[in-house]
This record gives structure tokens, C-alpha cells and sequence, in this order.
């Protein structure tokens, strides 16, 4: 895959403006086991306490292994789940458990991405149809008309503004994904939560679709939420990054910050596996192997739920769960804004040992 330049820019975001998103606390159990008329005995701790802020303008990506609750996280920000417990504050209100009714409006201002485009797009209606439809659903009656408005949309995405009665089927995986996010634009919204936008996609097309997000976030000035777990396309596109385990954020930095000195042992293991075209790199770094599989969400280790795994683990580590803080001292500092859930940092340049 041809990616887009890791040039560093300017940030897009002032770091003391007041923050789009605020997600405080935010909890999601779903309820497992009971019969029809006995209660649920236990319950999937999908998402078990985050916190995190976006900023007008950033990408703020959240990445982890498959199961750690960051899809989860997506459609709670979205409101397509409601929360067990927590707080989710879009744009100065509280969105948390606001009803269908209130939710709609806001719903012009927060869309979503989905990561499938084969299964997001309704096979027996038309495109035109398709993106048309938040117009429909909020009444919007742009000038022009909604034919017209569709189109341009089409048109911004880099598809042929003629094909407006196509069907589905008729487009590549690609093309699908252009067709959701131009029903995503339709209501020029302020925040876009992307779930895996291009892992769907063949290798071959997929940096063409994260350029097409990164351009429309200049020219429309948009923010993303990015759900991924392919560290390479984050690093491509984030200005922020979220390393998410097993319901629980252990990392957040700038994204160089992060990438090139990572503080908690999961996240050093996770950048451990991602390829090097160097080959003089690859051959001075070492790879990490976890021992084991990610644990059940049903019944995760108790303090820090990394410890399992973690080849610095301490009796603390079973017994008291760390904070998400930014390190102020010792040899493992960590730069504004970069905060990490460990009770032992990995220190700048060292070297972990395989286990």
C-alpha cells in the first residue's frame, strides 16, 4: 500500500480551546446468561471506564486488538449504544442518555463510517437515494434540490456525479466506501467517527481512501475519531492516539510521541510487530511476544488487566490498578499531554526482554 507522507505538521487544534468530545468514565456491560424470567448472572465488560477528549479539528485515533472495546467505544460516542455508566459530552451538552427524539438533531453534527461498505449500503436503493437519505430523515431541503445536492457530493468523494442511479453491486469495495462517506458529508457535520474505514478494502486501494479522509478534513474542516488496528494507517493519519486494552485506555500521546517513545509495555509490544521496510531497522530492533491470549471480558484480571501478559508485572500490578497520569518523574518522563496506565514504564531506549 502507498501511504501518505508522515511529514510532521503544524497540529489543527489549539491545546487550550475547549474540546468537542469529552468522554468521561464511560462504561459498557452487556448482560449475559439468565433465563427468560431470571436475571442476568454476569456481564461482557466491553468497555470498563475511559476517558478521553478530541479536540476541534484532530484526529484522534483509538487502536487495540480485536475485542478491546473500541468499536464498542465508536457507537457509544455516536449514541448508537447507550452507556451502562459514564459521560459522553459532544460540543458542550450532554449526550449520554439524551432520547431518540433529542438525540436527532444532534445527529446532524456527528455521523459515522462504517467499516464494511458492503453491508452499510441498503442493496435496493439507488446512490442517489442512499446519500440522499439524511436529508430525508432531518427534512433538509438543500438549494438546489436534493438531486443536485447529491450529486456534488459524489463529485467531492471522486465518484462520477451520472451514477446517481446506480445500484450498489455496480461499484467496487472502494467505490462503496466513497458512497458511505458522502451520506456521512450530506449533513456537514462537525465530528466523524471512522470504524475501521478502510480495513475492508484491498491493500491496494486502501491509502487512497485515507487520503480522500484527510483531504476532506482540510477543505471541510472536519474531526475524526479513527477506530483501527493497523498502527501503520494511524500513524499516517492521527495527530492523537489511544492505545485501548481490554476495555481500558493504558496510552494516549501525540502521535510521534507516542510511535517513536512509547511508555507502556503493551504498546511497545504492539509497535514490537509492526513490519520495517528498513532492513538494517528491522534487524536492531526486538520483536515482543506476548504469552497467551487476551483475556475474557467477561471476568478480566483484576488491577491492571495487562499484567497477564506483561513481561514487567509486579505483585502492585495484581493488587492496585494504575492511573492514567502523566509521568513527572524517574528515568520514563513523559512529554505533555502523553499519559500512560503502568505502574512501570518502559524507560527510553530500553531494551525488553523476549518472553
Amino acid at each position: 500500500m502507498t501511504t501518505p507522507s508522515t511529514e510532521t505538521t503544524a497540529p489543527r487544534h489549539a491545546a487550550d480551546e475547549e474540546p468537542l468530545l469529552k468522554v468521561e468514565g464511560l462504561v459498557k456491560h452487556f448482560p449475559i446468561g439468565g433465563g427468560f424470567l431470571s436475571k442476568s448472572t454476569s456481564a461482557v465488560q466491553a468497555v470498563d471506564g475511559v476517558d478521553f477528549e478530541v479536540r476541534k479539528g484532530e484526529t484522534f485515533s483509538i487502536v487495540g486488538e480485536s475485542g478491546c472495546g473500541k468499536s464498542t467505544t465508536a457507537r457509544l460516542v455516536t449514541r448508537l449504544l447507550e452507556p451502562t455508566s459514564g459521560r459522553v459530552t459532544f460540543d458542550g451538552t450532554d449526550i449520554s442518555h439524551l432520547s431518540d427524539a433529542k438525540m436527532r438533531p444532534m445527529r446532524r453534527d456527528i455521523q459515522m463510517i462504517f467499516q464494511d461498505p458492503y453491508s452499510s449500503l441498503n442493496p435496493r436503493h439507488t446512490v442517489g437515494k442512499i446519500v440522499g437519505a439524511p436529508f430525508k430523515l432531518q427534512g433538509v431541503d438543500p438549494e438546489g434540490g436534493r438531486r443536485k445536492a447529491v450529486q456534488e457530493l459524489l463529485k467531492t468523494v471522486g465518484l462520477n456525479p451520472e451514477h446517481y442511479n446506480r445500484y450498489p453491486h455496480e461499484f467496487s469495495g472502494g467505490q462503496r466506501q466513497r458512497i458511505g462517506i458522502a451520506r456521512t458529508l450530506a449533513l456537514k457535520p462537525k465530528l466523524i467517527v471512522a470504524d475501521e474505514p478502510v480495513s475492508a478494502l484491498d491493500v491496494s486501494i486502501q491509502a487512497q481512501v485515507v487520503n480522500l479522509l484527510e483531504d476532506l478534513q482540510e477543505e471541510l474542516d472536519l474531526t475524526y475519531v479513527m477506530i483501527a488496528h493497523d498502527l501503520s494507517v494511524v500513524r499516517h493519519v492521527s495527530d492523537r492516539v489511544a492505545v485501548m486494552y481490554l476495555g481500558k485506555i493504558v496510552e494516549i500521546g501525540e502521535r510521534d510521541d507516542l510511535y517513536d517513545r512509547p511508555r507502556h509495555p503493551y504498546t511497545v509490544a504492539m509497535l514490537s510487530a509492526v513490519p520495517v521496510p528498513d532492513t538494517k531497522r528491522r534487524e536492531n530492533r526486538e520483536r515482543i511476544r506476548l504469552v497467551g491470549d487476551v483475556p475474557s471480558p467477561i471476568n478480566p484480571p483484576p488491577a491492571c488487566r495487562f499484567h497477564t501478559r506483561c513481561w514487567k508485572a509486579q505483585e502492585i500490578c495484581r493488587t492496585e490498578e494504575p492511573p492514567l497520569l502523566q509521568i513527572t518523574s524517574g528515568p520514563a518522563v513523559t512529554g505533555p499531554g502523553h499519559t500512560v496506565a503502568c505502574h512501570f514504564p518502559v524507560e527510553p531506549g530500553e531494551l525488553a526482554e523476549k518472553t
